[in-house]
C-alpha cells in the first residue's frame, strides 16, 4: 500500500438520550461515507458516561459499528475514568482495573499497533497512565516490544490525552494538569518514543483543534464531533468548534487535513446539559 488514507475523530460523548451529538454523529458518518477512507479512527470519549452507563458505551459501539469503513476506538476519561496528576484533587472517576474491563467487555481493545504505507501506526490508553494499576505496566511492557520492532519505520501515535501544552517540559498546574498525560509517566513516554521516529502525536480530549510541532513530531489534537466548552469553563488554547481531522500517509510523509462534516453544529455544553454540565 503506497498511501494510507485515516479519519481521526474524537470526544464523540455518544449517549442514546443526547440526540444531538447523536445527529451530529451521523453526520460525521456521511462524510465518512462520502471520502471512504481506509480507517477511522476514534480517539477517545466514545461514550458520554461509560463508567456509570454502560447503555452509553454499548450504544457508542453499535454507533461506531455502523460506520462505512473499519474502525477503532481508544479509551477516554469518559469511558473508563481519569487518573491522577501529581498535583489537584484525585478523579471522583478514577480509571480502574474494573472500568477497563468493563469498557473492554464492550469495544474489544484499548491499546493496538499496526503497520501501513511505511508507516507503524500505535494507539495506547493514556487513562491508565499513572494509576498504578496492573495493566498501566502490562501496557508498558508492550509498548516497548512493539517499539522494538518498529525497525526504523516512521511512527503516528494515537492517544486521548496530549502529551503537554506547548514543550515537553512544561510544568503541570493545578488549572489544567488533566488535561495532558501526567508526570512521571509523561516523561517515561517521551523517553520510549525518543528511540523511535516519531513523527506524529494524534490526541483528542480537550475539544479545540490544535496543530502545532515541537522538534520533528507534530502534536494534532483533534476537536470533539460532538460539541463545544464555553469559554466561562475552558480557556481558548486552539479552535472551539466541532470536527475531524483527515490525514494521508505515504512512506516517509503525510499530510493532515483539517475539516467539518457537512451540517454538523457547533452544538454548546450549556444548550445541551444546562448549568449542571461537567467537562
Amino acid at each position: 500500500m503506497s498511501e494510507f488514507r485515516l479519519t481521526q475523530i474524537s470526544d464523540t460523548h455518544l449517549a442514546r438520550r443526547l440526540q444531538k451529538l447523536t445527529d451530529n454523529f451521523h453526520r460525521v458518518s456521511e462524510h465518512i461515507d462520502a471520502t471512504r477512507p481506509d480507517l477511522v479512527i476514534n480517539s477517545g470519549d466514545i461514550s458520554f458516561d461509560g463508567p456509570t452507563s454502560r447503555s452509553d458505551l454499548e450504544f457508542a459501539k453499535e454507533m461506531h459499528d455502523a460506520l462505512p469503513v473499519p474502525c477503532r476506538l481508544l479509551p477516554g476519561n469518559h469511558d473508563i475514568g481519569d487518573n491522577p496528576t501529581a498535583i489537584g484533587p484525585a478523579p471522583k472517576q478514577p480509571a480502574t482495573e474494573e472500568e477497563r474491563r468493563k469498557y473492554l467487555s464492550v469495544t474489544g481493545e484499548d491499546r493496538w499497533r499496526f503497520d501501513a504505507a511505511g508507516w507503524s501506526f500505535i494507539g495506547l490508553n493514556s487513562l491508565i497512565m499513572n494509576t498504578g494499576i496492573e495493566s498501566e505496566a502490562e501496557q508498558f511492557g508492550w509498548l516497548v516490544s512493539e517499539l522494538a520492532s518498529v525497525n526504523g519505520k516512521p511512527v503516528a501515535l494515537f492517544l486521548h490525552k496530549p502529551l503537554y501544552l506547548n514543550t515537553p517540559d512544561d510544568p503541570e498546574i493545578e488549572a489544567s494538569a488533566i488535561r495532558y498525560v501526567p508526570q512521571p509517566r509523561r516523561k517515561n513516554l517521551i523517553e520510549m518514543f525518543s528511540a523511535v521516529d516519531l513523527r506524529l502525536v494524534a490526541s483528542g480530549h480537550v475539544h479545540q483543534r490544535r496543530d502545532f510541532t515541537f522538534g520533528h513530531t507534530r502534536q494534532v489534537w483533534a476537536p470533539s464531533a460532538g460539541f463545544v466548552i464555553p469559554d466561562r469553563m475552558q480557556e481558548v488554547i486552539g479552535v472551539k468548534e466541532v470536527g475531524l481531522v483527515e490525514y494521508r500517509f505515504q512512506p516517509d510523509s503525510f499530510e493532515v487535513r483539517h475539516v467539518r462534516a457537512p451540517g454538523q453544529t457547533d452544538v454548546g455544553l450549556d444548550e445541551l446539559l444546562g448549568k449542571a454540565a461537567k467537562d
